[in-house]
């Protein structure tokens, strides 16, 4: 077995400012508490307070010669630092990790498996002619015991149908996990081998089969066999994998070759695990078992429980090889053979006052461990016990640097009375919004006011009614804000250039000469110029504004106009010089212009150019001299021409129609003369058809 070794270096490694942004009043944190392993970069705190109005509390935080300089007493200069104390360190023997136990006072800083489906209990083999087992998720057959005992009790095992291998196997590996005096596990390298020639369920499959509580990770045998399949879902790989660390189990999965890509991504979740393709007859699992325990053996994972969010643990690798990994969430070591010696540098990290707790650093796959109790040190040895109230205009006094007020006063010195206020209202009005710190963080909050700090940065101002705006945070040009104190300063954000420059960082000599029309405009009218380019208003497009492809047309918009300036007609007859002022009638059409042809209100067409002048709605109009006017109809033609057809329609039918009465009457005569020649008793009715016989003689 390789030989770990750990070095624990556990230091704070942030910076916390006291809360509230800088007021007086709050608990008595330190305005800065930090620490490194460089002495000449360790940063100290002074508990005299020396700090003026508008000067930050973090000013009291400093090295110890900057502290000096600044008028801090030797004597008021203290270093919290964080200690990291070994209390338990046995070497050699059966230990392969040290120390086993640190204590650390912090500041605070930034078996068988087989289904149980019910139609399988009474015939579990209907296709086979040798005799099987019931159906079970799992069964613990023998404890870890020697070579021969296990030859002979797998030479007993029976074969069982199943229709759910995946999920049975999962549970089957937990229970290895979990039962430790069930299966016989001993104080030895534990390593678990799962052979299988199946997959693995996915995520909920359990729901599915209405099993809807969740696997607790317990031993759950009864008599060496789990009958709980169908009361518990599966395992997630997570809680397996976390089980089996927790217990120092290696895994190794015996997969056939289908199902090799499918394990080695899932030893990309469970640590301390490795793959091995499994032949057809299974007859390559002794030298696969060794070839996985190498590769196990040769890499070293150290790791740490569960942590409260207050508290952060990394890891920096040193590995035996020369191969170094900093600042990560575990150790890894790869390629360690026996006999190395390794070790991972741990560090600790309180985000703030913890409460005392421990936890545990273990090397996964052995059972050696080391405990770190973490102890916060939050509390400050004064030596100001004077409780001088002088600095604090005799409404409160000093403690640890910092000026405790009497009830119904707060602020830096106890300056401000807070008649019958909370400091959470007054804080309020530091507030640029419910979401903001107090004074963004960079000033006071006195009596309701920002009083904003003077920045540690050499030239740097911050003011604003929250402390929100400084002068050095605009656009830079040639590498200076503003382009340099020649050409601009930095107001709040934005650059207030000087007489002679323009642009965002004032980059730009001002400059109209590339915004000038032909007569001399800028940019038309219709524009500003800015660093010599026009920048066009309402679609128009640089050069010089002077074209919009999106505008719409003018043209019937001053078709009045157009009527009234030439032709002295229309709507617009009587006060054509006040509704048309913003055009100027033209004698000859211009080289530039826009053609408009409109219908006026006589419905005559006319025919004009429009071109726009410098600025908004004003044109020179050109109107010719002629309107394209269509006559009306002849009504008297129209209507007489329409008379006369009708009446000579009449007379056509007239004579058409009098020939054939004529005809019609002539015969009618001659009929009834005939009928008065006839007999009176020979006449026959008219009612009664006429017969002729037509047989011949």
């Amino acid at each position: 077995m390789p030989e770990v070794g750990a070095v624990c270096v556990l230091s704070p490694l942030m910076r916390v400012r006291q809360a509230g942004g800088g007021n007086v009043g709050v608990d008595s944190s330190l305005p800065c508490v930090s620490s490194s392993h460089s002495s000449e970069t360790r940063w100290l705190v002074c508990f005299s307070n020396f700090t003026r109005q508008g000067e930050p509390d973090s000013h009291r935080c400093d090295t110890r010669e900057q502290l000096l300089q600044k008028g801090c007493a030797a004597d008021d200069i203290m270093d919290p630092r964080s200690i990291a104390e070994t209390q338990q360190d046995q070497k050699g023997g059966q230990k392969q990790l040290s120390p086993q136990k640190v204590t650390v006072y912090l500041r605070p800083g930034l078996g068988s498996l087989i289904n149980t489906h019910p139609e399988k209990m009474q015939d579990p083999c209907p296709d086979q002619e040798k005799a099987c087992q019931p159906p079970l998720a799992f069964r613990h057959v023998v404890k870890l015991t020697d070579s021969n005992q296990f030859q002979t009790e797998v030479g007993k095992q029976l074969i069982s149908g199943h229709r759910d291998a995946p999920r049975d196997g999962l549970h089957a590996l937990m229970q290895v996990a979990a039962c430790p005096e069930e299966i016989g596990w001993r104080n030895v390298t534990r390593l678990l081998v799962f052979a299988t020639d199946n997959g693995l369920p996915f995520a909920g499959s359990g729901k599915l089969g209405t099993i809807l509580t969740l696997n607790d990770s317990r031993c759950h045998l009864e008599n060496t066999t789990y009958k709980r399949s169908n009361e518990f879902d599966h395992p997630s790989v997570r809680q397996l994998a976390h089980k089996l660390a927790e217990n120092h189990i290696q895994l190794i999965f015996a997969a056939t070759e289908r199902m090799v890509k499918t394990y080695e991504k899932l030893t990309e979740i469970i640590p301390k695990s490795e793959v091995g393709k499994l032949s057809d007859d299974s007859s390559n699992v002794v030298q696969l078992i060794k070839a996985a325990y190498e590769k196990l053996s040769s890499r070293v994972f150290l790791e740490h429980g569960t942590l409260p969010d207050t508290l952060r643990v990394t890891y920096d690798s040193f590995c035996s090889n020369g191969v170094s990994n900093v600042n990560q969430p575990r150790g890894d070591c790869d390629n360690v053979r026996i006999s190395d010696r390794i070790t991972f540098q741990v560090k600790v990290t309180a985000t703030e006052c913890v409460q005392a707790q421990s936890f545990v650093i273990r090397a996964l796959g052995f059972s050696d461990t080391v405990t770190v109790q973490v102890l916060p040190q939050c509390e400050c040895q004064c030596r100001d016990m004077s409780r001088d109230r002088s600095l604090c205009r005799d409404k409160g006094f000093v403690e640890c640097g910092i000026c405790r007020c009497d009830a119904g006063y707060i602020g830096k010195n106890c300056e401000c009375q807070t008649q019958g206020r909370s400091s959470q209202e007054l804080e309020g009005s530091c507030r640029k919004d419910s979401n903001s710190l107090v004074c963004s963080g960079l000033g006071d909050c006195v009596c309701g006011q920002c009083i904003c700090h003077k920045s540690d940065v050499p030239n740097k101002e911050i003011f604003g009614q929250f402390c929100e705006c400084d002068n050095v945070n605009c656009e830079r040009y040639d590498g200076q804000v503003c382009g340099g104190e020649k050409r601009g300063t930095c107001n709040c954000g934005k650059c207030q250039c000087k007489e002679g420059f323009e642009g965002s960082a004032c980059q730009c000599p001002r400059s109209t000469d590339g915004c000038l029309d032909q007569r001399g405009i800028e940019c038309s009218g219709r524009g500003q110029c800015h660093c010599n380019v026009c920048e066009c208003d309402g679609g128009y497009q640089p050069p010089l504004c002077q074209d919009c492809p999106g505008c719409p047309t003018s043209c019937v918009r001053y078709i009045s106009c157009a009527k009234c300036l030439k032709f002295k007609k229309g709507p617009y007859e009587k006060t054509c010089p006040e509704e048309c002022e913003s055009l100027r009638l033209l004698q000859e059409a211009p080289p530039m212009n826009g053609p408009c042809k409109e219908r006026d209100s006589e419905g005559c067409w006319m025919n004009y150019t429009l071109r726009q002048r410098d600025g908004w709605d004003s044109y020179d109009i050109y109107v010719k001299d002629t309107r394209e006017c269509v006559e009306g109809p002849n009504i008297a033609a129209i209507v007489g021409g329409t008379v006369g057809g009708v009446v000579l329609i009449v007379i056509l039918l007239l004579c058409i129609c009098t020939p054939r009465t004529h005809q019609s009457n002539m015969r009618e005569d001659r009929f009834q003369e005939g009928e008065s020649q006839v007999p009176v008793g020979q006449r026959q009715p008219p009612f009664q058809e006429h017969h002729h016989d037509s047989r011949e003689p």
